[in-house]
């Protein structure tokens, strides 16, 4: 099962990398809950820039989905919620990220005891992917902490 997450989250990036769009918009699956009325509100306070990356336009109809820079971090909302893992995770201004390293080097960070979750895919190239987490704190803390702790998923 773990498996197969690493290979969707590798298949998305791909996809935003070989879009070839006119427009050059991120191509990105949305979740099934991406429009629910959680993730709206999470949509209203994803971050204007995260790090110096700035906003890119995505083709999806979708506000549960986001994208910044080239190679786009992509964030998306919508996504069921982790159980149990083995994966690190991180607590970064009260808001827990499970991360998981992707097939290509990039990494795939899920918040954690959060249903919806949020997920957040950072490309290889940015080696500070940690750092960018903070953009995302006022998005994720949309959705209240009901599921556990981070030290319940890790310990």
């Amino acid at each position: 099962m773990h498996r197969r997450r690493v290979l969707t989250a590798t298949a998305i990036l791909l996809l935003t990398a070989l879009g070839g769009c006119a427009d050059d918009a991120v191509k990105a699956v949305p979740f099934g809950e991406s429009d629910s009325v959680a993730c709206r509100a999470v949509a209203d306070h994803w971050p204007a820039r995260v790090g110096d990356l700035e906003p890119r336009v995505t083709a999806v109809q979708s506000r549960g989905v986001a994208a910044w820079g080239d190679p786009p971090v992509v964030a998306r909302c919508g996504k069921q919620p982790l159980g149990p893992t083995e994966d690190p995770c991180i607590d970064i201004n009260g808001i827990d990220w499970v991360a998981t390293t992707l097939d290509d080097g990039g990494t795939m960070f899920t918040t954690y005891g959060r249903t919806p979750a949020i997920e957040v895919l950072v490309p290889a190239a940015y080696d500070s992917a940690p750092l960018r987490l903070p953009a995302f704190t006022e998005a994720a803390s949309q959705i209240e902490q009901t599921l556990g702790r981070c030290t319940a998923a890790t310990g």
